[in-house]
């Protein structure tokens, strides 16, 4: 249930991290939008991309379930993975449902918007771009092509988008120019967080807006995406994409030393019980008093 009156908050990313960023959001937001990486190109994601020619749906699945009601058994269902053997094998059931909603419809963000209808969702997910794109990153080892390849490369100096001419929906350049705060992170950096950054106008339409720019940074590095990283250096790749924000979230006592970060830093204990991810009531808290 969405706070009657709060603020209208985006949430830039995908995949697990930014499902947590939007559970968090449900405790004080009023309006809630997800511009979601489309780049993905493993699993059950990657297989419907080759098979029938649409763009990753996995991440706007997660995000999707994260903003449904939780006792939702659809939204349960979206989650279920078909089992090892038969051609379903290891399709989640929400991208099958995701592709059909796409193709019923003929356009990515109706099918999506169906999609979100159907799950009770307390919030939009839009993609980042509507066409089908390829992650690149430029390393000390060369280029290299595909999100599942860079996410197992070291020492990325940038990522970008094959073809390079995509763009977002207007949907998702309105929702980041009428934000009060927009959240980015937690996440993997390159492969999910930048990934959807690197759509040509993303990167713009955050620089213009009016909203509060947080990043939420990782609990720990990941390995070997951002081996060697502190907060500083992950404040830096942003820099060095065109985002610059107006404040970090930290937690000290997870993985990841501070190095030299000139952005504002927010100390606080984020991650959940198991130490590993961020508990959405935590960090809904300080999401929230940073607008206060």
């Amino acid at each position: 249930m969405n706070a009657v009156g709060g603020p209208k908050v985006v949430a830039v990313g995908g995949g697990h991290g930014t499902a947590v960023t939007l559970r968090a959001l449900r405790c004080y937001a009023g309006e809630i939008t997800a511009v979601v990486s489309v780049a993905d190109d493993g699993g059950s994601s990657g297989r419907l991309r080759q098979q029938l020619d649409v763009v990753a749906l996995g991440d706007m699945r997660k995000c999707l379930v994260a903003l449904a009601d939780p006792s939702s058994v659809l939204a349960r269902a979206f989650e279920h993975r078909f089992g090892e053997t038969g051609e379903l094998a290891g399709h989640a059931m929400g991208n099958l449902v995701l592709a059909g909603l796409v193709d019923a419809t003929g356009d990515l963000v109706a099918g999506i918007d169906a999609g979100a209808e159907l799950l009770g969702c307390a919030g939009r997910v839009l993609p980042a771009t509507t066409e089908k794109v390829t992650l690149k990153a430029e390393a000390d080892r060369g280029e290299v092509e595909g999100q599942v390849a860079v996410a197992a490369t070291g020492r990325i100096r940038r990522v970008s988008l094959v073809p390079g001419g995509s763009r977002p929906p207007k949907e998702a350049i309105a929702a980041l120019a009428d934000a009060d705060q927009v959240v980015i992170g937690p996440g993997s950096l390159y492969t999910s967080l930048l990934a959807a950054v690197a759509v040509p106008g993303i990167a713009e339409a955050l620089a213009d807006s009016r909203a509060q720019l947080v990043y939420v940074c990782n609990l720990f590095p990941q390995i070997p995406e951002t081996e060697g990283y502190d907060v500083a250096a992950h404040v830096v790749a942003l820099r060095e994409h065109g985002v610059e924000v107006d404040v970090v979230l930290w937690d000290s006592g997870a993985g990841l030393t501070s190095g030299d970060c000139d952005r504002p830093l927010v100390d606080r204990s984020l991650a959940g019980a198991n130490g590993l991810v961020h508990d959405p009531a935590r960090l809904a808290m300080v999401l929230s008093d940073l607008l206060a």
